[in-house]
């Protein structure tokens, strides 16, 4: 039996992010995977046109009937969108009487600067559904808006992930990818403070929309198929840099002027 990961999050039109690009990932990767769709998104990379989000019931009963019916070994969460979102996923998550491994992707900015989380969702993340998790996935822009720092450096980064992972009480992976230097350093941060660090050599000139999903959505199969926390973040880390230098090229995504709307 193939192990299965759900993934709530937004639907992206372009599938190169979002529910779309975590089900080609559990695909990859040898799992079954479910969706939670909880918003409607029209992008592509570089430009988010449009957002509509699903009504929290419904939402609801996405979850409920998908985790009645399959043997559901992993959770990751993306693009939650709202606080009733959030509190609808918190409540059924934590009704569960044996909750698979949660790994959580904060969704709130796209990568073109489109915000992707409304007013008062971050509270609702922290009250309802950090101290759910196995681990918390944060780029550096959300790191900063989680703890009120501004990371440059990898030193800075470790500094606010501390910050992070003592308010939550979750494991944290810290992605270095942001900090444009030759090298890609992400750091897995626990409760204990224990730490494990991943490198992999940057590379640039890469249209890098999704990688936070896939990323996030590696771990979670990893998870689904019994990999311990390090080991499933190892992993992960390697098909994402696989992914990243084979990425593609759509000529046309590039003349955003040509969608404008």
């Amino acid at each position: 039996m193939l192990p299965v990961v759900l993934t709530i999050a937004g639907s992206d039109s372009s599938c190169g992010a979002g529910a779309q690009a975590d089900l080609k990932t559990f695909s990859a990767l040898g799992c079954h995977g479910l969706t939670a769709i909880t918003c409607v998104v029209a992008e592509i990379p570089g430009k988010v046109r449009s957002i509509q989000a699903v009504k929290p019931e419904v939402v609801r009963d996405q979850l409920e009937v998908m985790l009645a019916a399959y043997p559901v070994a992993a959770i990751k969460t993306g693009m939650l969108f709202s606080a009733p979102i959030i509190r609808v996923v918190a409540d059924v998550l934590g009704r569960m009487k044996k909750r698979p491994s949660l790994v959580i992707d904060p969704v709130m900015v796209a990568s073109s600067g489109d915000p992707l989380l409304k007013a008062g969702a971050v509270a609702a993340y922290e009250k309802l559904l950090f101290p759910m998790a196995t681990l918390i996935t944060p780029n550096l822009d959300e790191l900063g808006m989680l703890t009120g720092l501004k990371p440059d450096s990898v030193a800075e980064m470790l500094a606010a992930g501390k910050r992070l992972t003592a308010g939550t009480g979750s494991s944290v992976l810290l992605k270095g990818g942001h900090l444009r230097s030759d090298t890609a350093t992400d750091i897995l941060l626990t409760p204990d403070w224990e730490q494990h660090r991943y490198s992999a050599p940057f590379v640039r000139g890469i249209e890098t929309h999704g990688t936070g999903c896939t990323y996030s959505a590696a771990i979670a199969a990893g998870f689904a198929k019994g990999l311990p926390l390090p080991k499933a973040v190892g992993e992960a880390k390697k098909f994402i840099t696989r992914a990243i230098k084979g990425a593609r090229k759509w000529g046309k995504v590039a003349a955003l002027d040509q969608v404008q709307g």
